[in-house]
């Protein structure tokens, strides 16, 4: 990883609104393609952290419906450190650390959830 990115990446705060440009492996099919295998993606959303035990990935949550008590389900995409081209903040604290870190808990009891029930939630 690169040292502007790393730079990029030690100054996200959670809960600021991001953009996050990457490549992804593969759209699965060559029509259209060109021949390219990195296609280049803007993810818009909600910085949540980086996680990931093998692999780490910057988690952004790209929609939230809050149901109660702090509950949410989450829309999230989960970029690999290694696709991340560039990371650029677009509005700091979009969203205060308080309901950015009920974010976090709603997105991390939700994958709980799924592993435990052995079901792919997406």
């Amino acid at each position: 990883m690169n040292r502007a990115l790393l730079k990029q990446i030690k100054a996200l705060q959670l809960g600021d609104l991001v953009r996050v440009k990457w490549f992804d492996a593969s759209v699965g099919r060559s029509m259209g393609s060109g021949g390219h295998i990195d296609v280049p993606v803007d993810s818009y959303g909600i910085y949540l952290g980086i996680l990931g035990e093998k692999s780490k990935h910057i988690i952004i949550c790209q929609n939230s419906f809050y149901y109660t008590n702090g509950i949410y389900d989450v829309d999230f995409t989960a970029v690999p450190l290694v696709w991340t081209a560039e990371v650029e903040v677009l509005v700091p604290k979009k969203v205060s650390r308080g309901d950015a870190e009920k974010l976090l808990h709603s997105f991390l009891l939700g994958r709980s959830r799924t592993l435990k029930r052995r079901l792919i939630n997406h």
